[in-house]
Order: structure tokens, then sequence, then C-alpha cells
């Protein structure tokens, strides 16, 4: 076993290689290899609307949810519903951020269906978009028309795309990848600004921290993450799903009981104040924002932000640029909405906005755990 101070050395960022004990400790405190099997797997099924599943399922999503389930109708249409048992009551409650998950997962779901020539007609709420609750209604049909589609140029960073949740590199973001970003979602009637490392930017990073700082310091919205932590790879193994919290220097905190969740639920713990110092690096790191903003009308645009935001996330992967979702200032719960209203007064422009992402140059990250696609299909 590795000795405590072997231990307070990984904790406190050092990588332990010399003494035998520490490296061992390393390797069998890995990240979870069977939790990333579905990202290995994708596109190795008989049937094509399997094999464009399989890519849609990589889609990002808030918490990592994964909240799809899928009916497979006839040979060759499907249906989208949403898993009522994974939503986000505390920071989502009216569902907006589900349904951009949803939308991203319908335009992997078609980019992937594009690659074998099947145009997927997309037909989203077809029993109403109205802003109740998503319930048990359809989010999406999808019917695939044989010979009518080209490969999406896009689709090829697939397996690349991350979600970069890490301190981002001293180093700007070119003029010309922002606009290239901006013009790659710049479609299903979403609106995108983009700015670079100047006095906006360092506005917004002020802003997202403090946002940050808030729901983490709400109980209620605190403890709605707690809940989904998986803490080591046991965990993230049994439930891919959820805020995966592994690797040597998680499984190190563990064993002194720095890591846990009742300590990550404590704003007085260790752990959870060094969380917040590492949520602090991450957020003053961002040398670019990006942010997409629709009327917010219906269901359908909240959608269709997602569908544009995968298309954001591909486009940066491309790039060589880490891209990371940073919009709890855009959350509707009671104690976020002073920062929810400097935030539209900052960059809204009058409209709602639906993403906001910071962007940098980051270093190189596993993929997220996924469930695999029979968790999904009903």
């Amino acid at each position: 076993m590795v000795s405590r101070r072997g231990v307070l050395k990984l904790i406190g960022g050092g990588t332990v290689l010399a003494a035998t004990a520490t490296g061992g400790f390393i390797v069998t405190n890995g990240p979870s290899r069977p939790a990333r099997e579905p990202w290995r797997f994708a596109g190795q099924y008989d049937e094509y609307r399997r094999r464009a599943l399989s890519f849609a399922l990589l889609a990002p999503n808030p918490h990592n949810l994964q909240p799809w389930l899928v009916s497979l109708d006839g040979e060759d249409a499907l249906t989208l519903y949403h898993d009522p048992d994974r939503r986000l009551p505390a920071t989502d409650p009216f569902d907006r951020q589900i349904t951009i998950g949803c939308g991203a997962f319908v335009e992997l779901l078609a980019m992937a269906a594009a690659e074998e020539g099947y145009r997927a007609e997309i037909d989203p709420f077809p029993e109403g978009g109205d802003m109740e609750r998503l319930g048990q209604r359809p989010v999406a049909r999808v019917v695939f028309h044989a010979g009518e589609a080209a490969p999406d140029p896009l689709f090829a960073h697939v397996l690349e795309r991350r979600s970069n949740k890490e301190v981002y590199a001293a180093r700007n973001v070119e003029a010309g990848k922002l606009e290239a970003l901006a013009e790659a979602s710049r479609i299903y009637g979403q609106a995108i600004g983009v700015t670079g490392n100047n006095s906006l930017a360092g506005q917004l990073r002020d802003l997202t921290w403090r946002a940050h700082k808030m729901e983490v310091t709400t109980d209620y919205t605190n403890q709605e993450s707690v809940d989904l932590m998986r803490i080591g790879a046991k965990e993230v193994t049994a439930n891919p799903d959820g805020i995966e919290l592994e690797g040597p220097t998680i499984a190190a905190g563990k064993l002194l009981g720095i890591v846990n969740r009742q300590t990550l639920a404590d704003p007085t713990s260790i752990g959870f104040q060094q969380g917040l110092n590492m949520y602090r690096g991450m957020a003053m790191s961002a040398r670019a924002f990006a942010w997409l903003t629709n009327a917010n009308a219906s269901r359908i645009d909240q959608f269709d932000a997602g569908r544009a935001y995968i298309r954001l996330n591909l486009k940066a992967t491309e790039l060589g640029l880490g891209i990371h979702p940073w919009s709890q200032s855009l959350q509707e719960y009671p104690e976020m909405s002073s920062l929810y209203d400097e935030v539209h007064t900052l960059i809204g422009g009058g409209e709602r906005l639906q993403m906001l992402v910071r962007i940098g140059y980051g270093p190189q990250v596993m993929p997220t755990p996924r469930r695999g696609l029979d968790a999904h299909l009903v």
C-alpha cells in the first residue's frame, strides 16, 4: 500500500513514480477502462440504426446523465424520449439543459447515419413543443431515407470530441479559429457570439466563476452534484454516468478520508476547498468564450441549440481547441437569479442564452464514461 507520505505527495499534485509501492498505487487506481468501452465499440453493430445510435450516445449532456431512451420503429425509424429518472430538478428545474442534451444526441445520430448515406428526417417534439415538463412525450421522431445523404466533415472528429475540464494554457485563441467556431454553429436559427482574451473575457471569467461558486455553496444544488458523483474506478465501472472522480489522486484522497460524499458536501472540508480552488484555476484559465442564443419560444429552440452546440464542439476538436460548457449562470433556480440577469445583460442581446462555454488550449483528456447502447433501447 502507498504510504501516507506518498499519498500526501499525490494530493499535492506530485506524481511519485520512483517508489515501487507508489507506482503500483498509480497503476492500479487509474480510470475505469470498462466505463469507456462504448467509445471503442461505436459503429460496431449489424443494423444501421444501432450503428448510428452507438455514436449518438457519445454526445455531451448535462452532468453526464445520458437521459436518452430510444424506441426502434419498424425498419426505418426511431423515437427518442427522455428518461424521467435522469432529470436535474435542482439546477435544471424546467428541463432546458436536458432538452439541449437531446438535441446534441439527435445531431450526432443524423451525422452518423449520413456516413452511410442515410438522411435523417427529424421531427422534434411531434406532440407539441410547449414549455411544460418533458414528461412522457416524444422528444423527436426520426425517419431514415437511404441514399439521400452525404457525409458531414465534422463527423470525422466524433471519437476525439471531449468536454475539456482542465486548466488551459496561457495562449490566446486566434481570431480566425474563433470565427470558424462561430461559422460552424451558426445554424438551426441560433445566434452565436465569441470573444477572445479581452476585457469582455475578463468579465466573463469573473462572472462564470461567481456562478460556479454560487452553485457549489448552495446546499441543495451542490448536493444534486454530490449525489451524482462516482468516486473511484470501481464506482465509475458500476455506474458509467454522472460526474466521474477517479485516478490516483482521487484514490489517494479517498484513502485518507479527504474525498468522499460527506466532505464534498461540506464547504468547510479540505476536500471541498481543494475542489473549489481547482475549479477557480480552470475558470481563470479561459482564453476565449462562445455563447449560443435564440428566442427560446418553444422546446424546439432548446433542442436546436443542442444540435448547434455539438457542431461547435466538433469544430473545436478539429481546430485543436479545448471547450468546456460553463453555464451555471444560465440556470433557473432562485439563488442564481441575479447572476442570470447579469450574464443576460452582458451578452444576451435580448434573447435567451442557451449555452456559454470557455475555450482555450488544453491537455489531452480521456473520454467520459458511457452506459452503452442497450441501456438506451426500450
